[in-house]
């Protein structure tokens, strides 16, 4: 009998590593070729804000990824009209993680609705910069504890629905105002306590991507 039952557990942990993401990736990745491998590196045209086709031969859907952070925003090619969800800093300062959930599984639900797999959201930098013209989309506000309390809720909705979240923008992108050529420059002490923890939790909550930031560290 303990034969049997050792013999059982090395079946369930081979089942268990044959499963595992990580494994799986790495098997269809030795099955690409050079073209196949290209091909997941850049974009194609389509008719959201981000397409990476997929591999039919491998099985490999689309990436297809569309705006935003508080809400589908409909390319002019795509028939339809949106909702008009309040803006992640509004779902913020209600500290209400059970609220950020249903936010986030709410919109998730709309992405599906319409196609996409990938929401480019949430937005999670912490408002430093008082005339920022993002700040309305980052649901940290000025505290990186609050940030790091509502990414995670908000991160677990969206993928209830299938659907990938994508935290954003990491790190230290405060400020659009010449946000493609400026250098964010931060002492270490400062980023870990005060840019660092929503991204870190949403890490932690398991979000599947992650956005860089426009401008240089």
């Amino acid at each position: 009998n303990m034969a049997m039952v050792a013999v059982l557990l090395v079946c369930l942990a081979a089942l268990a590593a044959a499963d595992d993401p990580a494994g799986r990736a790495q098997r269809l990745l030795a099955q690409m070729n050079l073209d196949e491998k290209l091909a997941m590196l850049h974009g194609v045209p389509g008719k959201y804000v981000g397409t990476i086709p997929g591999n039919t031969r491998l099985g490999i859907p689309p990436l297809l990824m569309n705006d935003g952070p508080q809400g589908f925003r409909a390319p002019a090619n795509l028939p339809g009209t949106s909702t008009c969800w309040p803006s992640g800093l509004t779902v913020g300062a209600t500290w209400d993680q059970s609220l950020a959930l249903q936010w986030g599984a709410a919109m998730g639900a709309e992405f599906v609705g319409k196609g996409a797999n990938v929401q480019l959201g949430p937005g999670m930098n912490v408002a430093r910069v008082p005339r920022n013209g993002r700040n309305f989309e980052y649901v940290s506000g000025e505290d990186p504890l609050l940030g790091a309390m509502m990414a995670p809720a908000i991160i677990k909705g969206i993928q209830s629905q299938g659907v990938i979240a994508n935290a954003k923008h990491y790190v230290q992108n405060n400020q659009e105002t010449n946000r493609g050529q400026v250098s964010a420059n931060v002492d270490e002490r400062t980023q870990w306590e005060i840019y660092y923890p929503p991204f870190e939790a949403s890490v932690q909550a398991g979000v599947l991507s992650v956005m860089c930031s426009y401008n240089k560290i």
